[in-house]
């Protein structure tokens, strides 16, 4: 009898391990880079995902206190939390700096964080660096959904391109606009770190190109109806302060993190292999090759209405207490 069992448990599949991801982001630009944190922090509440560290490319003092305040409103308050120096788009963004700056009755913060200024969080390549080094080897899916600055100067490190050859496994972001080859923003606002990224990073990458999350918009009445299981929501106050409500925006980031959480959902199809290439302008195309590392997602209707139904469900997920 205990054989039998033991030959049944042997059978059995076993459990995945949750995907190590270091989330890489302008957020502070775009309301779809908070959405696509409350995304991770979903997945990881699942089993599905391990957020290991979030790193910014907005070199603003307000995104990495709004990043810190998000990891503790879903119980992860150690998460690292890195930062650009001497990056792009310094500018304020209100659905950052309004949520950090809101308080309670009692003059306290109204959502608690530790970290109070950009300025005092750890240089991003750096911490990058510091992550890579205590995990498995290809083990991670970074997660790119800004500008390439931090990653860029990740290969520039000393070793950095051979510890990310070794520790990660797929670069999944979000840029680019295929197959039309249109300037799309995250690429030319770094262009210089988006063409040193695309040409030299070592491991597979997948694009989310401009036209796939703009082909599924964001529901306002989903932030409106679904985040109230609590009174104050860092998520959905964040989305009311970034433009007046109700609006749909597009799921650009959400889209990146779906697919390097869960590439085998049939969420999207991928495009034949090859090399991204980007111009003078930020133009980008994919010149075929059978045995090139890029590939960029492609959705049909039937994937789209999927897609969007999976990203409201988890952007909206509750917090493990």
């Amino acid at each position: 009898m205990m054989r039998l069992l033991f030959s049944i448990l042997l059978a059995l599949p076993l459990a995945a391990e949750p995907v190590r991801v270091i989330f890489d982001t302008d957020i502070g630009n775009d309301i779809d880079d908070a959405l696509a944190l409350a995304v991770i922090h979903a997945l990881e509440s699942r089993g599905e995902a391990k957020l290991l560290a979030v790193t910014i490319t907005k070199d603003n003092r307000w995104s990495a206190p709004f990043v810190d305040l998000v990891n503790h409103f879903y119980g992860r308050p150690g998460i690292p939390v890195g930062v650009v120096k001497n990056g792009k788009t310094p500018r304020d963004g209100p659905y950052t700096k309004i949520p950090c700056e809101r308080t309670g009755p009692d003059g306290k913060p109204l959502y608690p964080r530790r970290i109070q200024d950009g300025s005092h969080a750890p240089e991003a390549a750096a911490l990058i660096l510091q992550i890579l080094e205590k995990q498995p080897d290809q083990s991670v899916v970074m997660v790119q959904v800004g500008f390439s600055t931090n990653l860029a100067r990740l290969l520039d490190r000393p070793g950095g391109k051979d510890l990310v050859r070794r520790k990660v496994r797929l670069l999944s972001i979000m840029a680019g606009w295929f197959p039309t080859g249109n300037p799309e923003y995250n690429v030319r606002t770094d262009l210089e770190a988006s063409r040193k990224l695309y040409s030299e990073w070592p491991t597979e990458a997948v694009f989310s190109g401009f036209e796939i999350g703009l082909s599924i918009p964001f529901p306002a009445v989903s932030v409106e109806r679904d985040f109230r299981y609590v009174e104050h929501h860092p998520i959905a106050d964040a989305y009311r302060a970034y433009k007046q409500m109700p609006y749909d925006r597009p799921t650009w980031d959400l889209t990146s993190v779906l697919y390097a959480i869960r590439p085998d959902r049939g969420y999207f199809s991928l495009s034949e292999r090859g090399r991204v290439r980007v111009d003078g302008e930020g133009r980008t195309a994919l010149e075929p090759d059978p045995k090139g590392p890029h590939r960029y997602l492609i959705v049909n209707d039937t994937q789209r209405a999927k897609t969007l139904e999976a990203l409201e469900l988890l952007a909206s997920q509750a917090p493990q207490r």
